[in-house]
């Protein structure tokens, strides 16, 4: 094919597409944290996959792993059989991971993409507690299947199942009402009132920072209060940590600054380390409750993405890249409110936490045109929020401050360019 002839996307592709829109050019190779097209032209990749290269492109570590296994001929294809891969990943995970933070889960492998892990996580809740309704909130996002968009608060989305959607209670997530502690009384008085309309769900189901609904984050506070709430009502607790886990908030997990203990877990996106797909749900051991075989899927054993997940586990052994996150994430908040500062007609708000903060413009179309400025400046990234008010940063979690420091001075270009346009300055 020519060079960045998009003819063949346009002609064959269906019309679902939409980061090649967002993105008009053909790319051809990656490493890091840069993308360079077929005209050789190189991006900086602040998209980072939608969380799914928490590691950056093509690590020489994991792709040294993966190609050793692959010229072995390593079993690629095994179902749930047991393999040497998956031994050697479950053996990892435990040690680096689950032992150091006292924590005891199974490990299940529901599929490989986030929504998988959802609807098996929502499945194990409705099965170990005899009841059917989830409690959801506002703006969040779990997936495209059914189960997982029943639970999600995007209008879009929704409609874009072409059914009702039901089983499900909506409530107010952290500040939505403005007031964080009001959300939990009224939780509270919805579950106990004889009233209200509302059964005992079976589990509640969260993220910490709602990525696509805006980068709306949950504080610690609320997130104990939620977690009493499901205690003192025999309620499961699932955090969804597709997007905000695997350190992307500066901790493994993004609830561990809270110190809850959810009962299951959803990974999925980085967790395999090198863009290969793979999903994990931890579930707390007493409710592991499927019969074998009772949640099934034929490609739930990526032994591909077992090498590389293993080997990705190594940037945990010590708080080295943890640390680093952290230290950076400040270099990010500062830029960001800076911005906010400097460009007070543009209404923005700073929002997120960790390495993945944006910043929500009440002016109309405004972050969309920062992330269209951002492209043809040489850097990728996109928006976020119930009407795309956000402009998110999602580099990669062991960028440099070499290139850090370029992504943000693009975007400040990219910012100043787009508020010219629209008369903000």
């Amino acid at each position: 094919m020519n060079a960045n002839d998009l003819q063949v996307f346009n002609t064959h592709e269906s019309e679902v597409r939409s980061y090649v829109r967002g993105f008009p050019t053909v790319f051809q190779k990656a490493k890091g944290y840069i993308l360079t097209d077929m005209d050789n032209k190189e991006y900086i990749d602040f998209f980072s996959g939608a969380g799914a290269l928490n590691y950056g492109h093509n690590d020489d570590n994991m792709k040294k792993k993966l190609i050793e296994y692959i010229e072995a001929d390593g079993v690629t294809h095994s179902l749930d059989m047991a393999t040497k891969a998956k031994g050697e990943f479950l053996k990892k995970f435990h040690e680096i991971i689950l032992q150091p933070r006292n924590m005891n889960y199974k490990v299940m492998f529901p599929g490989p993409t986030g929504t998988n892990t959802v609807e098996s996580a929502l499945k194990i809740a409705r099965k170990a507690t005899g009841r059917t309704n989830i409690v959801s909130f506002t703006k969040g996002f779990h997936g495209m299947t059914i189960g997982a968009l029943a639970v999600t608060g995007n209008k879009a989305k929704r409609k874009g199942a072409g059914i009702p959607l039901s089983h499900t209670i909506t409530m107010p997530f952290d500040d939505y009402t403005g007031d964080p502690s009001s959300s939990l009384q009224y939780i509270e008085k919805v579950l106990d009132d004889s009233g209200s309309g509302a059964e005992l769900p079976a589990a509640f189901i969260l993220e910490t920072v709602q990525g696509e609904g805006g980068l709306n984050v949950a504080s610690n506070e609320w997130l104990q209060g939620i977690e009493k709430i499901c205690r003192d009502r025999d309620i499961l607790l699932i955090i969804d940590d597709i997007q905000a886990g695997v350190g992307r908030t500066g901790t493994f997990f993004s609830f561990e600054p809270a110190g809850i203990k959810p009962d299951i877990i959803c990974l999925s996106k980085s967790i395999g380390g090198y863009g290969t797909p793979l999903a994990l749900t931890l579930i707390d051991p007493k409710y592991d409750v499927f019969s074998p075989g009772e949640h099934n899927g034929t490609f739930r054993g990526n032994n591909l993405a077992f090498v590389t997940a293993t080997e990705a586990l190594n940037y945990w052994k010590d708080d080295t890249l943890s640390k680093n996150v952290q230290e950076k994430s400040k270099r990010i908040e500062e830029f960001l409110e800076n911005i906010v500062k400097k460009y007070p007609k543009i209404k923005g708000t700073r929002r997120g936490r960790g390495f993945m903060q944006g910043i929500a413009s009440d002016v109309e179309g405004f972050s969309n045109l920062v992330t269209e400025k951002c492209f043809e400046l040489g850097l990728i990234m996109e928006t976020a929020g119930t009407d795309d008010e956000v402009f998110k940063l999602f580099p990669p979690i062991n960028i440099d401050d070499q290139g850090l420091e370029k992504g943000l001075a693009i975007i400040e270009k990219a910012v100043e360019a787009a508020a010219k346009e629209k008369n903000l300055v």
